[in-house]
């Protein structure tokens, strides 16, 4: 995780997360281009020099270079600490845009669920390496915990729908596709 505060919190707002033991989810909310402007600031005063603008890819390729440096970091740190080498992940990552509030409540409580539909725990609740918890707490933390509850409406209906599971596939049904 620190990785991802040192290559991702600086691009992106993290509504959710879990990490399971052969993948992981976020959910995440690009920052304004306010915000990357100044993250970026010094790339874009030297494409500006380059240049004499800055072009217009410019800083979709910057945030794609963030994800990059970091599944790189984060690949070396496990080679390291664990003496193998090679590639750490068989597949690129794979991300959609996320539009409407409902389809963001549906991808926030698939991702809290999905220890649960993989079999890693009985019940998603016992689990502790996603975002289900620190949600509900009052803890400093990288997720936008204010947001996600209010998307639920308050705590007892985030902790209600995540209770009944209430996951609707066919709103979901593109990230099924890609979660195989």
């Amino acid at each position: 995780m620190s990785l991802f505060q040192k290559y991702i919190s600086p691009i992106a707002h993290v509504y959710a997360d879990c990490l399971i033991p052969n993948h992981f989810h976020f959910v995440l909310q690009i920052k304004s281009d306010q915000e990357l402007s100044f993250f970026f600031a010094e790339k874009i005063e030297r494409a500006k020099l380059k240049f004499n603008n800055v072009p217009k890819q410019l800083v979709s390729k910057l945030i794609s270079l963030q994800f990059s440096h970091y599944f790189n970091s984060y690949t070396q740190a496990i080679n390291k600490r664990y003496s193998r080498n090679g590639s750490l992940f068989s597949q690129n990552f794979k991300r959609k845009e996320i539009a409407t509030n409902r389809y963001l409540t549906q991808v926030i409580i698939y991702v809290h669920l999905n220890p649960e539909s993989h079999g890693v725990v009985g019940d998603f609740q016992e689990y502790s390496h996603s975002s289900y918890h620190t949600i509900q707490s009052n803890k400093k933390t990288l997720i936008r915990t204010n947001e996600v509850v209010e998307l639920f409406g308050d705590k007892a209906n985030f902790i209600e729908v995540h209770n009944q599971r209430l996951v609707d596939e066919n709103a979901i049904s593109d990230i099924l596709d890609i979660d195989e």
